[in-house]
């Protein structure tokens, strides 16, 4: 008589392709976190699954700047002491994130979700531009920074809510691009150094 498998594989291939859904985890880095946390951290495990559930089920989008909080409207969109002047527009909670990091910021927000990809099938609405242009309708409202990342999509992006605000009388600025602090000009990419050149101030 054969004893029971006390680990199923069915079940161990579920939590393999749970954790292959992050960003960077293929197979063999997935099988060895499930391996990990079975093996030497099952609390830990237990854990994680609760803070997921408890996350995907209270956070919800900002009604002001669509990025995730836990209440109707996020921290930053309440703090008083943010200027209500300028807005920036980014295209994840992260990158707002990296933005605060740097402490030189001190406006508000508005986070996309996403880019526009054309090719995937994410237009404008996927990307919320007419939360957006009802949100740039704030008279408050002097400058709109857009600082989606320098990709293709990017840069699309950037294009089409720029003309989009400008079209409604709004300033535009663009997150400048230059080279980085550090580098030596020799190996820095020729598309980095011709940006810095235009963008010389």
């Amino acid at each position: 008589m054969s004893l029971p498998d006390e680990h199923p594989p069915g079940l161990m291939a579920a939590l393999m392709d749970g954790l292959r859904r992050l960003p960077g985890v293929g197979a063999k880095s997935a099988q060895r976190m499930a391996y990990h946390l079975l093996q030497h951290d099952r609390e830990g495990a237990l854990q994680l699954g609760r803070a997921l559930e408890a996350a995907v089920m209270g956070m919800r989008h900002c009604e002001r700047c669509h990025t995730f909080t836990e209440a109707a409207v996020c921290s930053t969109c309440l703090d008083a002491a943010r200027d209500p002047r300028l807005l920036c527009v980014v295209e994840s909670p992260a990158d707002q994130a990296a933005l605060e990091r740097t402490g030189s910021y001190r406006g508000l927000y508005f986070v996309l979700m996403g880019k526009l990809s054309p090719l995937d099938g994410i237009g404008a609405s996927d990307i919320g531009l007419p939360l957006l242009i009802e949100r740039a309708s704030d008279p408050a409202l002097r400058e709109v920074i857009i600082a989606t990342n320098f990709t293709a999509e990017g840069e699309v992006t950037a294009h089409v809510i720029g003309e989009t605000l400008r079209s409604r009388g709004l300033r535009v600025t663009r997150l400048a691009r230059g080279v980085p602090i550090g580098s030596e000009l020799e190996y820095v990419d020729l598309g980095t150094i011709a940006h810095a050149l235009s963008d010389r101030r």
